[in-house]
């Protein structure tokens, strides 16, 4: 069984204030007599589920097509966290034993991804290096972002940074039960970006 973890990508889908949302600009319609349907995608590189690359907080930091796909290819496990809107992810928070090197955290704080709402909940830069200890590479969010939505120091980015996890933001959990699975999100090849568009499943084992 194959769960899709990514939101819908059209131009109701919700960006980050001030980000570029989705716009599609058709140049030939078949539909109007044009011998093909082609057309143009303009959007933010951090679209509905989407990874971030290193790039994206660190000067020096990676970029997207530099990071190894075998981050985002492999076993996962989804675990529910109990934390309140506006809330902060703690190890304290965690009930399930860490048993692969990617997690997905459904916290269940980012209802609706085509309004954005600026009190889901983030992570602790405490749960990061924790995660990194139990041997994780990846975590992954049901919301924007793993920092509160006003944070401009990104203390949950930096923790990633330094303990080399990658970040999946903005996926869907509410349809899928706990436990453990595949995940395919390979980013696109974007030479010198600091995201990409994915498109997140989650395979049974």
């Amino acid at each position: 069984m194959i769960y899709d973890i990514s939101p819908p990508n059209d131009p109701s889908l919700a960006v980050f204030p001030g980000d570029t949302p989705l716009t599609r600009e058709v140049l030939l319609d078949m539909r109007r007599g044009d011998p093909i349907t082609l057309s143009t995608l303009r959007a933010t590189a951090h679209l509905g589920a989407h990874v971030d690359a290193p790039s994206h907080y660190s000067a020096t930091g990676a970029t997207i097509d530099q990071r190894g796909l075998d981050l985002f290819v492999g076993p996962c496990q989804v675990i529910r966290v109990a934390v309140a809107q506006r809330g902060v992810v703690a190890p304290e928070a965690i009930r399930a034993e860490m048993t692969e090197p990617r997690v997905l955290m459904a916290t269940g704080t980012y209802s609706n991804p085509r309004e954005f709402s600026a009190d889901f909940a983030a992570l602790s830069p405490k749960l990061i290096g924790w995660l990194r200890r139990q041997g994780v590479l990846l975590v992954g969010v049901d919301t924007p972002s793993v920092d509160p939505a006003a944070s401009k120091d990104l203390p949950a980015h930096r923790a990633c940074l330094e303990h080399d996890v990658t970040i999946l933001e903005g996926i869907v959990l509410d349809h899928v039960p706990e436990g453990r699975y595949e995940l395919i999100a390979l980013p696109l090849r974007l030479v010198g970006f600091d995201a990409s568009p994915v498109r997140a499943v989650l395979r049974t084992l």
